[in-house]
């Protein structure tokens, strides 16, 4: 299993895939962010690394 994970460009928030994924699009979870981050800003090799192994990505 590989940690993937996007940073916020905004506010440096560190935010896992699997929580990016199951949304596909989401607010930053940083305190007072507004910037949105999607799925499809992970680099497509990581992409397509989560989604053949997003049994491995469960809590």
């Amino acid at each position: 299993m590989r940690i993937i994970t996007h940073t916020c460009t905004e506010c440096g928030t560190i935010v896992s895939a699997n929580e990016i994924e199951s949304n596909r699009v989401m607010k930053c979870p940083g305190l007072g962010c507004e910037n949105v981050l999607k799925f499809e800003e992970l680099p497509a090799e990581e992409q397509q690394h989560f989604l053949e192994n997003k049994d491995q990505y469960e809590i």
